[in-house]
């Protein structure tokens, strides 16, 4: 429903000092009077009615004995006039900065009701800035975004198609920020984690959207809080670990791939970050870098290993007709795991070509998570 109410915004607050000016010559009484009868220098009643000096709540105790006008009105014109000049500085420096806006993807932020829908480009500022938790579009750079890219630069370069978080990516990783603020987890426990891992594999047989609620509480108990946020244009992210505090691990996905082979191997990928790499950031973008960091070659190992061990999967192509779907479902079935799993798996080491055996995996659909 729309919002009807209507919101008063003047374009103009009188200043309090027009308001006394205006008092002294109904009443006929000169500044100078006015300070001899509150006890106050001449210039500060000058800078008061000029508008250089605030209007304080002790002189408006002192106005209200001398002029019989409430202490109350005073400090509220006072309150009212500075708001009103602090919105306005606000409005100019919003106008200034308006352009900063480009390269965010807002449409799709507003389209997932991320952001208010708004055609004009102040609210759409005003509104990343809000969605952000920064005053100002330098912000962006030095508190929310600068430690991330620097992370990137030193020491996973080699997993990133380029070395600048991009602004769509930004807005990925503060998404997943603002939904793991609102689940509740324990204190982060490695062992608790690698113990909930064990308990989550066996869960991958079943439908994602069905399980997804269990496999989430189950990450909660360990500290880990799981997210799913969707693509977003001009951000490759599938997959990212950071921590929203030192004993809180967000675990963030994408459908990206929308295939149950590829969440799950994002899924225990980013795991072993968490496991293995301490308290830091990684973004993932899946398939694609040429040289991977050390980093990113042991989170791929952690994830084909814990879902499928090597010694297990080497006997598996060994045998004569590891390629046929029913193969690979008995596999499966002996592993214990969806058989979606182990085509990606095939696939993804050539020995079975990508179009093969696909009716094997589970699709996964957005609107299955709403």
């Amino acid at each position: 429903m729309a919002d009807t109410t209507n919101h008063y915004a003047p374009d103009w607050v009188t200043p309090p000092g027009d308001i006394l000016l205006e008092t002294l010559e109904h009443l006929g009484m000169s500044q100078a009077e006015l300070a001899e009868r509150t006890g106050r220098p001449k210039k500060t009643i000058n800078e008061i009615i000029k508008g250089k000096a605030l209007l304080t709540p002790e002189t408006a105790q002192q106005l209200e004995l001398v002029l019989g006008i409430a202490a109350s009105f005073w400090n509220n014109a006072e309150r009212n006039y500075r708001q009103f000049l602090a919105k306005q500085t606000q409005e100019q420096f919003l106008q200034q900065h308006k352009s900063w806006i480009q390269g965010f993807p807002i449409a799709a932020m507003m389209k997932h009701g991320w952001i208010p829908q708004s055609t004009h480009k102040i609210q759409q500022l005003r509104s990343l800035l809000q969605f952000f938790g920064i005053a100002s579009p330098q912000q962006w750079q030095s508190v929310w975004c600068a430690p991330r890219v620097a992370y990137r630069k030193t020491r996973a370069v080699a997993q990133q198609p380029g070395d600048d978080l991009t602004k769509a990516d930004s807005v990925w990783l503060r998404k997943g920020e603002i939904d793991a603020r609102a689940i509740e987890c324990s204190p982060y426990n490695n062992q608790q984690f690698r113990q909930a891992l064990h308990t989550i594999r066996t869960l991958t047989t079943e439908p994602l959207a069905t399980c997804f609620p269990n496999i989430q509480q189950l990450c909660a108990g360990s500290g880990v809080a799981l997210v799913l946020v969707p693509e977003l244009p001009n951000s490759r992210a599938c997959g990212a670990t950071h921590w929203l505090t030192p004993s809180k691990a967000i675990l963030q996905l994408s459908l990206r791939h929308k295939s149950d082979d590829h969440f799950w191997f994002s899924f225990f990928h980013e795991a072993g970050h968490i496991l293995l790499h301490g308290k830091s950031t990684f973004i993932d973008y899946g398939e694609g870098i040429a040289t991977p960091s050390e980093q990113e070659h042991q989170a791929n190992t952690f994830a084909a290993d814990f879902l499928i061990p090597q010694e297990a999967f080497q006997r598996f192509i060994e045998t004569a007709n590891f390629n046929s779907q029913q193969s690979i479902v008995e596999f499966a079935q002996q592993l214990g795991i969806a058989p979606g799993i182990v085509v990606g798996r095939l696939q993804h080491h050539g020995y079975i070509p990508y179009r093969n055996c696909n009716g094997l995996k589970q699709k996964l659909d957005w609107a299955a998570f709403q």
